[in-house]
């Protein structure tokens, strides 16, 4: 069981997962695919500290806390494999997107990354219930 400490640090990483999942449809209505993109990758990403601050993990590092989420839930197989694709996926798009000078995104590439965020995020908080 959490502390109360833990369950509310836990309760605001998800929190602003799902802000961020809202504000990926938003974007994504509105053609804005990179900022679309890299509202998704934010839904992962606070996911993945949210399940990781209930080990009583946190890094300073976006590559930190990703290394520790795979070593600790999908190398042993809490959270399957194909997580990790999805993470490093999220990752890359969003890094491009944010940095790449004329990288495109279309709307496929943008809904696959929505529906991704959605199936993360969905997961992650199956697994915090379960502690």
């Amino acid at each position: 069981m959490l502390d109360d400490s833990r369950r509310a640090s836990v309760e605001f990483r998800l929190e602003k997962a799902h802000s961020c999942l809202k504000a990926v449809q938003t974007l994504l209505d509105s053609e804005a695919f990179a900022d679309s993109a890299n509202r998704s990758y934010y839904c992962i990403f606070h996911s993945i500290r949210a399940v990781l601050i209930t080990a009583g993990f946190s890094s300073k590092t976006h590559s930190g806390n990703i290394a520790e989420f795979r070593r600790r839930y999908i190398k042993t197989g809490i959270f399957q494999n194909e997580f990790s694709d999805v993470i490093g996926n999220a990752f890359e798009i969003r890094n491009d997107s944010d940095y790449e000078d004329f990288y495109i995104l279309t709307k496929p590439e943008v809904e696959d990354q929505l529906n991704n965020a959605k199936t993360f995020l969905t997961a992650n908080e199956a697994y915090i219930k379960t502690l």
